[in-house]
Parts: structure tokens; sequence; C-alpha cells
């Protein structure tokens, strides 16, 4: 199945659980579009928003395409701006930050679960 469609035509979703502020997700590419091995996401976080610190068993691929903003992984918080790519281990506790003035904006790439 091919896909070709403008991001802000894919509807954003505000990220709630576990005590995520200021997050939506566009789920760009998905198991529901054919993709069976990687899923696409694009976060927008808000100033002073933030994901929530968890960890689970799949890798993430980052890349940060606007804002300022910082990664905690484990017990490293490296900030991060527009160019930087970030590699997340499966079983790391991890956030993202917004500690700019604007969005934060970021790829995120995911193994499709089942």
């Amino acid at each position: 199945m091919f896909k070709a469609v403008h991001y802000t035509r894919v509807e954003a979703e505000e990220v709630e659980e576990g005590g995520a502020k200021g997050v939506s997700v566009r789920w760009l590419i998905k198991k529901d579009d054919g993709a069976d091995n990687f899923a696409m996401r694009l976060f927008d976080v808000e100033p002073a928003g933030y994901t929530p610190l968890h960890s689970h068993s799949w890798e993430h691929e980052v890349f940060i395409l606007d804002g300022q903003g910082s990664v905690l992984c484990g017990d490293t918080e490296t900030k991060v701006s527009p160019g930087y790519v970030v590699f997340i281990p499966p079983d790391m506790r991890h956030c993202f930050k917004n500690t700019g003035k604007g969005k934060l904006r970021f790829l995120c790439l995911i193994p499709c679960k089942e």
C-alpha cells in the first residue's frame, strides 16, 4: 500500500497518559497504512511541556526538527535543537522537555506493535 500525504492532513492527538503536559502526536505512518516494521510519529511539545518519564521494551530513533529542549535518558540529560538525532535504547527511562519559547517538534520512529 502506498501513502503520500501532507503531515497537516494527519490528525493530531493530545497525549494525556502518564502525566504528559502540552504534547500532541500525529501517527504519520502506522500499521494501518501497511507499515509492518516501523511507525513514524510527529510530536509537538508546547513551551514548558514534556512527555512522561517512561520506559518500554522497544527502541526509539528521534530527529529534532524545531525548537529547543532536553532529553532525559537514564541518568543523562542532554540539550537538543534542530538537527540533533537521538537514539533511546530499549528499557531506558526517558522523556523530552521543551526548554524554549516556541514548539519543540520531532520525528520519532518505533517498531510497529501487534
